[in-house]
């Protein structure tokens, strides 16, 4: 059982794939954990009745749904001790002439925007508590180094992703707020299964490609989050070991 000195931390995109195996985890470890996304149902599930799961169905995209919950988690548990900044979109392959303006703008929404708010509030919420600091993990990709084919959007918003954090690595040193990046590889999610029955390959082929279990994902975040606030993960890349990511293209 947790008490009440337990470390805190928030995960968006927690109703399914790797924020909920995540908050799971972590609940595990006796952490408060949490849970946003934008369906309660899915987050209740993901929190299976724990006492210390606290349901924020908010979309991450909306100013005032994300500053609302973040208050409400400050109001609840008085710190923010970590921001696992999860929730992301993708979109199919495509080549860039093809792709729906209105598309681009969703995925950018959650993927860049809904990213920065949620950074936004952690950072504040960090910046103004007793004793000051905290940690924020953004999850970036391997596309954040290397693309797939047909993957502009989610290649460019990825990219942002990695100039988040490294500005909050240097913005938040005064603040004792420590900013790092997991960029995951064929976890074996609902998003992912596509990899399980082909994807495109640079060479124009259609491939299956290697999945890990998206629980690895989960202990490197863990790993990550419970570092002294004086060391940091600055950027953690974990993947299925045979997957095209070295010598990608």
């Amino acid at each position: 059982m947790a008490g009440e000195d337990s470390q805190t931390i928030l995960i968006t995109g927690a109703g399914s794939g790797i924020g909920k195996v995540t908050a799971r985890l972590f609940l595990e470890e006796g952490w408060r954990v949490a849970l946003v996304g934008r369906r309660r149902s899915a987050l209740e599930e993901a929190a299976d009745g724990h006492e210390n799961a606290l349901v924020l169905p908010f979309d991450v995209t909306e100013p005032k749904d994300v500053a609302d919950g973040f208050a409400k988690l400050s109001g609840e548990w008085g710190r923010l001790d970590a921001l696992f900044n999860n929730a992301g979109m993708s979109l199919p392959s495509t080549m860039i002439d093809e792709i729906a303006v209105d598309d681009w703008l969703a995925l950018s929404n959650v993927n860049i925007t809904g990213m920065f708010l949620c950074a936004r509030e952690a950072f504040g919420l960090m910046r103004r508590q007793k004793p000051q600091g905290g940690r924020i993990i953004n999850n970036g990709s391997v596309s954040a180094y290397v693309p797939r084919p047909g993957s502009v959007p989610y290649t460019m918003s990825k990219h942002a992703v990695t100039g988040l954090t490294r500005t909050l690595s240097l913005d938040g040193r005064r603040f004792n707020i420590a900013c790092g990046q997991i960029d995951i590889g064929n976890a074996l999610t609902d998003m992912a299964v596509a990899m399980t029955k082909g994807v495109p390959q640079a060479d124009g082929s259609m491939r299956v490609e290697p999945v890990m279990d998206a629980s690895h994902v989960a202990s490197s975040v863990l790993h990550m989050a419970n570092l002294p606030l004086e060391a940091n993960v600055q950027f953690m890349t974990v993947m299925a070991t045979a997957m095209p990511y070295i010598g990608r293209g």
